[in-house]
């Protein structure tokens, strides 16, 4: 008799371990997925790879551009919004100064009445010079009221008078604020007019070197990769970014291009995703900084994929080791592997 707890026990304690064998085995990390292999882009003639290298080097100057560009912009946002917390700040100090003005009469007249002599009146005299105790309660409450009101008038006098000094120090404040800003956006812009100078100047190179290149050469530019047939992403949104970018393919790469026929690489992303309704940042740099990282032994179909360091150049991944982007100047959208200077990846859909 006493053995069938036990058998219980024991019963219970085997089904227990099971069940923990079971979710121990489902919770397992799933090795199914090796990383994508990188690779080399494809090699061409001498004067293709001078070009290349040339366009890379124009793609980086392009990107610093780019991220000026930004900042200015930022900056300007940052000073406008200054400039109206200033203006607010200055016409509360006026209000607050012209109350100021306006209960300082009141506190005067109070004070002017309190001095003023023969016209100083308290309880007593009240009790001294009425007629009956009901004349002395009706004095009484009447110097009470005027009492409040005095109290009422040095209160508001000293709320104007707080308003205003923090109204003076808040616009003070935005006054430096909006100085630092306005001095921070002129320096910026000088960097930005520098940048654009030295990339028109390295265009100019590239402008030069295309001219060196064959048929062979350019036919090799305007290639748009291999078929990759439907591309099957797990979200929506990522699916319309992805088709998005596919359906573009051939369309030319053009420095500061956001489309929607020409593209440089951040365009061509920022372009794909705006097609699903998400705004992603500008350029490769501050795209690399949004959304979630992604391992690469990870990648999903609608993924950015990034490359350099620091980074310099986007694509959206497709799988199987494919991505298409917008390589560089004389190229075209593209379906080509991930290249070995993969430095990362970021899931925004």
């Amino acid at each position: 008799m006493r053995s069938h707890p036990v058998k219980r026990l024991l019963s219970g304690a085997l089904a227990a371990s099971a069940v923990i064998a079971g979710v121990t085995f489902v919770q397992a990390p799933a090795t199914a997925y090796p990383s994508p292999a990188l690779q080399q882009p494809p090699s061409g003639s001498e004067e293709l790879e001078e070009y290349r290298e040339l366009s890379s080097k124009a793609e980086k100057l392009n990107e610093k551009y780019l991220t000026a560009q930004e900042d200015l912009e930022a900056k300007q946002d940052e000073l406008d919004k200054l400039n109206d917390r200033l203006a607010k700040a200055e016409e509360a100090e006026k209000k607050a100064r012209a109350d100021e003005e306006q209960f300082r009469v009141d506190v005067d007249r109070f004070a002017g009445a309190s001095f003023t002599s023969g016209t100083q009146l308290n309880r007593m005299s009240a009790l001294l010079t009425g007629d009956s105790a009901q004349d002395f309660l009706d004095r009484s409450s009447a110097l009470g009221v005027l009492a409040t009101d005095k109290n009422r008038a040095l209160d508001r006098l000293r709320d104007s008078v707080e308003r205003a000094e923090n109204a003076r120090k808040e616009a003070a404040e935005a006054r430096r604020q909006a100085k630092e800003a306005k001095d921070k956006a002129a320096e910026i812009a000088s960097d930005l007019k520098a940048r654009k100078e030295q990339l028109d100047e390295k265009i100019a190179e590239i402008e030069e070197q295309a001219a060196q290149l064959s048929a062979a050469d350019v036919a090799a530019q305007q290639d748009t990769g291999p078929s990759v047939g439907p591309i099957e992403a797990p979200g929506n949104a990522a699916q319309i970014a992805v088709d998005a970018a596919l359906s573009v393919r051939g369309s030319p790469y053009v420095w500061g291009a956001t489309g929607p026929s020409q593209f440089d690489c951040s365009g061509l992303t920022q372009w794909a995703y705006n097609q699903a309704g998400i705004s992603i940042p500008r350029t490769s740099s501050s795209q690399s900084q949004f959304g979630t990282p992604v391992p690469r032994s990870q990648l999903q179909p609608g993924d950015l994929v990034f490359f350099y360091n620091p980074v310099s150049h986007v694509g959206i991944y497709l799988g199987n080791g494919q991505m298409v982007h917008a390589p560089t100047s004389g190229d075209v959208v593209k379906v080509a592997p991930l290249q070995d200077q993969f430095s990362g990846a970021r899931r925004v859909a």
